[in-house]
């Protein structure tokens, strides 16, 4: 039982689109991440997804829609439903998700999620 910094966790790392595990909460993964540019298209057809701006904004194609999200505002986007973060400048994201969903949502392109 410890406090996590959460800038300080960001400040472990320089890549971009690579969540990295900082808690566990429920059988989710705590996770933090930097983004910058466009992340594919894609969904999750099983669980939801939660993205909180910690710093930044971005932008979240969601269906037909664009859903701008700036510091201090989340989303969660539906089960099954098709969309794509991206961001014109980098940003810093707190995210939840069930263990082992893969970013991408395919196994195969997802990021190892390391927990730091």
């Amino acid at each position: 039982m410890e406090a996590v910094n959460l800038a300080g966790k960001l400040a472990m790392f320089d890549s971009h689109w690579d969540p990295h595990v900082v808690a566990g909460f429920n059988g989710n993964d705590i996770m933090v991440v930097k983004v910058q540019g466009e992340f594919p298209l894609h969904s999750h057809p099983d669980t939801d997804d939660f993205f909180l701006v910690l710093e930044g904004e971005i932008e979240l194609d969601v269906g037909d829609e664009t859903v701008v999200l700036r510091e201090g505002e989340l989303f969660v986007v539906p089960a099954g439903v098709i969309h794509r973060p991206r961001a014109a400048k980098e940003a810093k994201l707190l995210l939840i998700e069930p263990k082992g969903t893969p970013n991408t949502g395919d196994p195969t392109t997802a990021s190892a999620k390391p927990r730091i």
